[in-house]
């Protein structure tokens, strides 16, 4: 088996065109980006306008597979069957880690990781596929959850849709560290730094019909 390259090819599309010492193409780095969120926004063309669109996606390889429903445009924009054209799309995954508060307001910033894709987005048609992207997209939220639970029936599969994306032209832009004052203004009398943005989760808390016997996963007694 080939081994993957450590890089994605950086392209015309993925080349910001300002900061660009904050671009990257690292492969780990994009898929760890991408592995620590689950919901990304949709872009594409409908009707000659942009549209935006927030769901969820799950990560197998070099592939995100996109949540979506039967009746949703995108899906059917993108058609079914490996011989259709699919859906041209941009789509982003964004973190904030960090509020940057400079001397001026000019130079306020955040520190944050975020990835772009650009490609073609077919619909998944294969039974397998389908199964297996739904599993994705289900432990890309919480991890080990898809055996936790019972598998989409054939009408739940029959309503639910999924788009398959390649990661081929991608890459990653971060920032980090603290304000980039002027030398001029570094004796004004405001507070600068970083206030630090981190992602938390509450307690979990009981369906009302759950049974009190079945014990809180470990999945979730560690999150």
């Amino acid at each position: 088996m080939t081994a993957m390259p450590e890089s994605y090819e950086p392209t015309e599309r993925t080349v910001p065109t300002r900061n660009r010492d904050r671009a990257s193409y690292d492969r780990a780095l994009v898929h760890s980006i991408l592995d620590e969120a689950y919901v990304c926004h949709l872009g594409f063309v409908r009707d000659g306008a942009p549209v935006v669109l927030p769901t969820l996606y799950g990560r197998i390889g070099d592939r995100l597979y996109v949540h979506g429903s039967t009746g949703s445009r995108p899906l059917r924009t993108a058609g079914s069957g490996e011989e259709a054209p699919g859906l041209p799309v941009c789509l982003t995954v964004t973190h904030v880690d960090g509020l940057v508060l400079a001397k001026s307001a000019f130079h306020h910033s955040m520190n944050y990781r975020s990835v772009v894709v650009h490609g073609t987005a077919h619909q998944v048609t294969d039974p397998e596929e389908l199964r297996t992207a739904l599993d994705a997209l289900v432990d890309q939220v919480v991890p080990g959850r898809a055996d936790d639970s019972r598998r989409a029936s054939a009408k739940e599969l029959a309503a639910t849709a999924v788009l398959r994306l390649d990661l081929d032209e991608v890459s990653a832009k971060l920032r980090t560290g603290g304000p980039n004052d002027d030398p001029a203004d570094a004796t004004l009398p405001h507070w600068s730094g970083v206030v630090p943005v981190r992602k938390t989760y509450g307690t979990p808390i009981p369906a009302d019909d759950l049974d009190p016997s079945i014990p809180l996963p470990a999945y979730l007694a560690s999150a």
